[in-house]
């Protein structure tokens, strides 16, 4: 398995959704799990040992102890993308970015940009992911000078 998406609770599926479609286009072998931190920690180590070769992704919201309890207890990369929340003024973000000493979770809060940074780092040993990120980045440019010459010339002249 290259990816596992963990999330802390079934309610993060969906938002989980939108990094696994990145994902898939990049051909990447990815699954789903749900364990959490707090309610069940033992299973949180159970799933790092059986993965204990890939890339995680951590999808938890509110307080996000998943994400550390991860980093804490693998030598993978782990990537840390909470749903974004409106409560508490979207506040609860920080329990993504402050973490103890040697802790170390990656934070991505879009799901598409969580997937591409777990595949970049798949692409250091992959020269075919290599090819097709750096395909993906080209499409990006292309779409930004797409908009630029289809806008170029609009808006508001002074009178002559």
């Amino acid at each position: 398995m290259d990816v596992v998406i963990l999330m802390g609770s079934k309610s993060d599926m969906e938002f989980a959704k939108r990094i696994g479609k990145t994902l898939e286009k990049f051909g990447v072998e990815f699954c789903y799990r749900i364990a959490s931190a707090h309610k069940t920690p033992e299973k949180v180590l159970e799933i790092l040992k059986e993965y204990d070769d890939a890339v995680f992704i951590t999808v938890a919201g509110r307080s996000n102890a998943l994400s550390g309890f991860v980093d804490a207890n693998t030598v993978s990369p782990v990537i840390a993308c909470p749903p974004y929340s409106d409560r508490f003024a979207g506040m609860d973000i920080l329990s993504s970015l402050r973490m103890p000493s040697g802790v170390a979770p990656l934070v991505v809060l879009e799901p598409e940009n969580a997937a591409i940074a777990a595949v970049k780092i798949l692409a250091i040993k992959r020269h075919e992911l290599r090819e097709m990120v750096a395909e993906y980045q080209r499409q990006k440019r292309l779409e930004i000078e797409e908009a630029d010459a289809n806008i170029r010339g609009t808006g508001h002249k002074s009178g002559t």
